[in-house]
């Protein structure tokens, strides 16, 4: 059975922008878009090299129990303008209700201008399983052992 995200429209949204969209047949995260407060919405946000702001897309969601929503970067941007996101990916946890805004870095050499309507990020519906947790005298072993980063060889 697919999923079904409820869609709330924030106060002052631009709804016209519409809501996330899956682009090509097999796409797996649905395109998330700018929807930039009215005051905003001619110039755009100019994001400086390094500069991180939180992007809002003028929606709050229901996600079903058992399902969480990953927010992660579009690749296009990413590599033609680095232009990305400091936590990728991000969930939104199905008990959230507040306005969903995507958070934003330019790690480009130039400034960015983020536009009213943009694709600016894209989300995948996913499973979740919660875990249980316990305390243990000893863990099982592996052939891998406690060996961390690098351990594994770089080729």
């Amino acid at each position: 059975m697919t999923p079904l995200i409820r869609i709330l429209w924030d106060d002052g949204a631009d709804r016209a922008l519409g809501l996330p969209t899956y682009e090509t047949p097999g796409a797996a995260g649905a395109d998330l878009r700018a929807n930039l407060a009215p005051a905003d919405r001619e110039r755009g946000l100019t994001l400086a090299p390094m500069e991180r702001r939180l992007i809002p897309i003028g929606l709050r969601m229901e996600i079903p129990a058992g399902y969480e929503v990953q927010v992660r970067p579009r690749s296009g941007l990413s590599l033609k303008h680095g232009i990305t996101l400091p936590n990728t990916p991000g969930t939104i946890d199905s008990d959230y209700r507040g306005p969903v805004g995507v958070p934003i870095v330019n790690l480009g050499a130039a400034p960015y201008t983020i536009h009213h309507g943009d694709r600016i990020a894209q989300m995948v519906v996913a499973p979740v399983v919660q875990a249980g947790f316990a305390v243990v005298e000893d863990l099982g072993q592996t052939a891998r052992g406690s060996g961390g980063f690098g351990s594994t060889g770089t080729r």
